[in-house]
Order: C-alpha cells, then sequence, then structure tokens
C-alpha cells in the first residue's frame, strides 16, 4: 500500500520488466495460449511469460477484452507439485512482474518443489498499466498543483475506470488458474495483495488450498484512514530512540523536532539546497504531504526507520539534504515500474472511500495520513466510479498463515486479528522487529515451505524471535555497527 515516485505525493500515505524470446512449450494446460521465455529484472535465469485474455466487463458477453500479464518461475526439481504457488503483489497498483524480486529471498525455498505464479493484476505492470506521466516539474509544485495535474491525468483517460474492481482481478486469478490447467492453487499475498486473496478466496473456495498473508489488509479496512496505524509506528519509534542511550543522546529533542518540522512544512517550505542527486544548487518545494508522506514511506521498513531520526535531526538543523535525498529514492528507481496510480485510484475510490464516515475520519484523524484522507473524496469524483457495497464476509475455509510486523505502519497485527475472525484455520505470526512485510525476513522463507507443504500441521516458528532490531543512525556514517 504504498506508492513511491514524486506525482505519488498524493498517494504515498497509503499501500516492469522486459520480455524477448523464443516460444516454449505451454504450461500444464495452458491450451492455444503461447508461452514463451521471458527475462524479467529481479531473477535470474529464464522464466515463462504468457497473456491471458479476459474481458473487460464480465457483465457483458460483447464486452471488449484485456490480457492478463503472467509470469510462471517453475520449480527447480522435476516432477513439481501439481499445487503451484500464485503471487498477489500490492498497492493496490503494483504488479507481479515487479515483485519477482522475491524469488532469491522470500521464496526460493518454495521454488525448489512449486511453479510460482505472478500475475499482473488488470491495470498494473504489463497487463495495461493506468498511470500517469512522471514530470520533473512536479517536484516544485504545491500539494494543490499536484492535486490538480492528477485531475487532468484522470480527465484526460478514456478508461472504464468502474471494470477496475477488487472483484474482477479475483475473477482473472481464477481465469488464469484454468487457463493453466492447475487444480487447486496456494495464494501468497502481501499487503493490498492480502486482500484481493481473501477476495478469491470466498469467491473460488473449491480452487484454493491455502493461503499465506503478510501485512495483513482487514475486510473492514478503509485503506486511505490509516492515521491511529502510522501515528503508532511512529510512536513506537520515538519510544526505542528513548530508550536507546546512544540515540537518546544523539537525539533527547526528538519528538519536538519532528512537531517543529511537521508545522513548518503545512505551510510550504523553499529550500535552497544541493541536490543531492548532482550536488548542483536547486531549490526544492517541501510541503506537508512530502514531509508527512516521506516519514511515513520510511516507517515501512525498520531499517529504514532506525534512520529517521537521523533525518528528521538533520532537517531540524536546516541541513535537509538528506531527508531529500531519501524522499527521491523512490521516483530514482522506479524505473518503469512503480505504482500503477489510476488503477490504484479506481480501486480506493470505489471500494474505500465509500466507506471514510464522518466518525472513522474523526477517530483516525492523525498527522501522517489525514491530509490525503481529506483530499481523497474530492479526488474520487474526478475518477468517476460506482461504490462498490461492502458485504460482510463469508468464512475462509482453507488454511491460512498471516504474517505481522509489530512495527507495521498500515497493516499491524490488529490488522491481522479482525482478519481472522473470519477464518475457520488460521495461524498467526507476529515478528516484533518487522514492519510491512515479513515473509524474506530471517527464516521466514523456511516457515512459508513447511506451511505450504503440510498446512494442517504445527508449525514451530519459535526462530522469527530471533530476527534482530537494526541499529539507529546516529551519524552521516550511517547506522551503527
Amino acid at each position: 500500500m504504498k506508492t513511491p515516485s514524486i506525482l505519488s505525493a498524493l498517494l504515498a500515505m497509503l499501500l516492469a520488466g522486459s520480455a524477448a524470446a523464443a516460444d516454449a512449450p505451454a504450461t500444464r494446460g495452458a491450451g492455444k495460449i503461447a508461452v514463451r521465455t521471458c527475462h524479467l529484472p529481479g531473477a535470474e535465469g529464464a522464466l515463462r511469460c504468457l497473456a491471458v485474455p479476459v474481458p473487460l466487463d464480465y457483465a457483458k458477453s460483447d464486452a471488449r477484452g484485456l490480457n492478463i500479464h503472467v509470469t510462471i518461475a517453475p520449480a527447480y526439481r522435476e516432477g513439481a507439485k501439481a499445487d503451484p504457488l500464485f503471487v498477489l503483489a500490492g498497492g493496490p497498483g503494483q504488479a507481479g512482474s515487479e515483485v519477482i524480486v522475491l524469488l532469491p529471498t522470500a521464496l526460493k525455498r518454495v521454488r525448489a518443489t512449486r511453479d510460482i505464479v505472478f500475475i499482473d493484476q488488470r491495470g498494473t505492470g504489463l497487463s495495461g498499466k493506468l498511470d500517469c506521466e512522471d514530470k520533473p516539474e512536479h517536484e516544485t509544485m504545491s500539494d494543490a498543483e499536484l492535486e490538480a495535474e492528477v485531475k487532468r491525468c484522470i480527465g484526460a483517460s478514456r478508461t472504464p475506470f468502474a471494470a477496475y474492481t477488487t472483484a474482477n482481478a479475483a475473477r482473472d486469478i481464477e481465469e488464469v488458474r484454468r487457463a493453466l490447467g492447475y487444480g487447486k492453487i496456494n495464494v501468497w499475498g502481501g499487503s493490498y495483495g492480502t486482500r484481493l486473496g481473501q477476495a478469491y478466496a470466498r469467491a473460488y473456495p473449491a480452487s484454493v488450498r491455502a493461503l499465506i498473508l503478510d501485512g495483513v489488509a482487514a475486510p473492514d479496512q478503509v485503506i486511505p484512514a490509516g492515521g491511529r496505524d502510522g501515528q503508532a509506528a511512529l510512536d513506537k519509534l520515538f519510544e526505542q530512540c528513548a530508550r536507546d542511550a546512544g540515540c537518546n543522546k544523539a537525539y533527547p529533542n526528538l519528538r519536538a523536532e519532528f512537531d517543529s518540522l511537521a508545522a513548518r512544512a503545512e505551510g510550504g517550505l523553499s529550500l535552497s539546497i544541493a541536490d543531492p542527486r548532482t550536488a548542483q544548487p536547486v531549490t526544492f518545494r517541501m510541503t506537508g504531504q512530502r514531509f508527512t508522506g516521506t516519514v511515513h514511506s520510511i516507517l515501512y521498513s525498520p531499517a529504514d526507520a532506525r534512520r529517521l531520526p537521523f533525518l528528521i535531526h538533520s532537517a531540524w538543523q536546516g541541513r535537509w539534504e538528506p531527508f531529500i535525498a531519501r524522499h527521491n529514492v523512490g521516483g530514482d528507481f522506479a524505473g518503469e515500474g512503480g505504482t500503477a496510480y489510476l488503477m490504484h485510484l479506481a480501486v480506493v475510490c470505489a471500494e474505500d472511500v465509500p466507506r471514510m464516515t464522518p466518525a472513522l475520519m474523526k477517530e483516525d484523524a492523525a498527522l501522517l495520513t489525514r491530509a490525503l484522507a481529506e483530499r481523497m473524496p474530492d479526488m474520487c469524483k474526478t475518477m468517476k466510479v460506482p461504490a462498490v457495497p461492502y458485504a460482510a464476509p463469508v468464512p475462509i475455509e482453507a488454511p491460512v498463515l498471516l504474517l505481522s510486523g509489530a512495527l507495521d505502519p498500515v497493516t499491524p497485527p490488529r490488522r491481522a486479528e479482525s482478519a481472522a475472525r473470519h477464518m475457520t484455520h488460521a495461524r498467526h505470526l507476529v515478528v516484533a522487529n518487522a514492519g510491512h512485510g515479513v515473509s524474506q525476513l530471517g527464516c521466514a522463507p523456511r516457515l512459508l515451505r513447511e506451511f505450504l507443504d503440510a498446512p494442517s500441521a504445527t508449525l514451530d516458528a519459535k526462530c522469527l524471535a530471533e530476527i534482530p532490531a537494526p541499529t539507529f543512525q546516529l551519524g552521516s556514517a550511517g547506522p551503527q555497527p
């Protein structure tokens, strides 16, 4: 639930590749669908890519279609198990082809015996990405000007945004499963992918063997209204710094410095600095949303969060370059990837914003997400998508492994606990020193494999407690040893 580039300053407080080469034999029951060898960033060696045609609107038999891009990482061993692992990325707006980097980390052990299937959800990545152009001048714009840019982008698109819903994406998954000839499948979802995974399991229970949900979005969770969770993560960071002798000595007034910077950024700051990219003089516009959005994104990773006291203190002293360099990271390294803005809005405007009641906004009115949450309803008027009625969740019968980081600023353990109330066979693992994403840490990759091999067996997860807390950064040289 995170969007990294400059234009996404309006979205960042929530949650690509190249293909090539010769035809390869179709996978299982792919039938007449052409499967080709392909190479994607983040993966060593060749993969298999294909496009599965689906209707844009399942309610219309004559509706025009679109192609869902699918990437298959075949199991390493011959005689792979019949039940593959389907991977659903986050956002909404992230593509499966953009999380191929999970293969050598979180999914390496699973891939030994199972095919890994990455799906680019409709409107993302190589499945007709719904995006806005990122321009250098966005850096100097105010929040209002950025909002106008997004509205112009929306108005220039002729895409029927109402077709880009979680329910349709779940039906696409079923079409992919059938096209590939698989029987029951396993599902791994991260962040928004956990919402999609739950929707798929409820719509097609006979197709699901087991689910792994990492950074769990509860069925009743409203994505833009995440202030309470973000503030809790920030408060924990301040408390941890105060308890750490080195951090407390270096930054004894950290909370007050943060409050001062947030108040100043709220009115907009014109900063004359040395560009962190080029070292040339440049004027940078620091707005309230840019400041709080950057802080919120930093909190996703504990290793990143332990640098935040240094960034705050440096900015408070007038040296903004380190903070702005961190702000630039998403845009500088996103390349052709990154969240599909318009697809993100299509989902959130139809499924979340209609549930942003005054009572919820009052309860969740915290600094890190307040500005965006207040702007979203007006932006959604431009999208003109009908509200998707909230449906009370029916129980999920398949075994589910829920993974949470105690320091997660967007899907903390309480969200997984809420989701588990609607699951018959759920196991929830909480990692004390983890943030938004657990699967790639410590012994977690081994536990994923063990769970999929025997979803109903007891899982010894004591090893997750051995994942250490990163050290704080106390100076320009970087984190302590």
